[in-house]
């Protein structure tokens, strides 16, 4: 009986200590800070990093989740809280959110129809930047002299012969294959799924597909292997660059989290989209260190 006081205090000594088998209390998860997620594709990763920076710089704590999917998961979790801010392109953005508003040829207005659909979502629609990206529809260029083809409207003769590789949601959306058909009257022999970008370049340069979706931003589209049809009736929307933040976020953050966004914004070129877009595809930087990168030279 008198090993018991020392029994007892071993007991709670364990439990205080989190020992034998039971878990002490972890407190509160660490805050993640402003969570900025980002698209699947190269670019709007890049993007993601460049924009972190600019909050990191402004004293937030920052994490960036890249890849999540395509704007049907985006938009959710912007929504819902999943995540707080996501770089976006004004047209397709505002075509998702409001069928026909896409079609607005000034970017200005365009910003406007996309703010006044997501405010009653709790998103705010920040300041879009100068810089620009539009789908674009790339050939061979020995396939693009055989049939004396420079515009997408040249291409609709020749497309029933021929293979498209694009990304799978351009099935779906307005400014992929539904628009070449409705604007163009193209129809494709085949489509097949890309996974990527890149794998869309070598599907290409290895002829398993014929025309493939690229972004006009595309750094590999200096490849004189590679051109870029001209879309002469103006099926692509206005396509600047521009964040979405979750309402909640913003005021809670005060001015200096649109401030730092809205800094970054003014500053960013087409040009900076391609030497980011190189950066990542050409010289084997990661969208983190090419975002740095860029930050270094302003």
């Amino acid at each position: 009986m008198r090993r018991r006081p020392l029994l007892v205090s071993l007991v709670v000594a364990a439990v205080l200590c989190g020992c034998a088998g039971v878990p002490a209390d972890p407190g509160p998860p660490p805050d993640p800070g402003v969570r900025i997620a980002s698209y699947d594709f190269p670019e709007n990763q890049t993007l993601a990093e460049v924009y972190a920076e600019a909050l990191r710089r402004a004293g937030f704590e920052v994490t960036v989740q890249h890849g999540i999917g395509t704007r049907e998961v985006v938009f959710p979790a912007l929504e819902q809280g999943v995540v707080d801010v996501v770089v976006e392109y004004l047209g397709a953005a505002a075509e998702f959110v409001a069928a026909g508003a896409g079609e607005e040829p000034e970017p200005d207005p365009l910003r406007g129809l996309l703010a006044a659909a997501l405010e009653p979502r709790g998103l705010t629609v920040l300041a879009a930047a100068e810089a620009e990206d539009q789908n674009g529809f790339v050939v061979l260029t020995d396939l693009a002299e055989q049939h004396g083809m420079t515009t997408l409207s040249q291409l609709a003769a020749v497309a029933p012969g021929l293979v498209f590789g694009g990304p799978p949601e351009c099935a779906e959306r307005r400014f992929c294959l539904p628009g070449l058909q409705e604007v163009y009257g193209i129809e494709f022999a085949e489509v097949r799924n890309m996974p990527s970008r890149s794998a869309t370049v070598e599907a290409l340069l290895s002829g398993q597909v014929d025309v493939g979706m690229l972004e006009t931003t595309d750094a590999r589209l200096t490849d004189a292997a590679l051109l870029l049809l001209r879309d002469d009736r103006a099926l692509q929307p206005r396509e600047n660059v521009v964040p979405v933040v979750r309402t909640e976020v913003a005021e809670e953050a005060g001015p200096r989290l649109a401030a730092a966004l809205d800094a970054v914004s003014a500053q960013l070129t087409t040009i900076d989209l391609i030497t980011l877009n190189r950066a990542v595809a050409v010289d084997g930087l990661s969208p983190r260190d090419a975002a740095l990168r860029w930050w270094d030279g302003r």
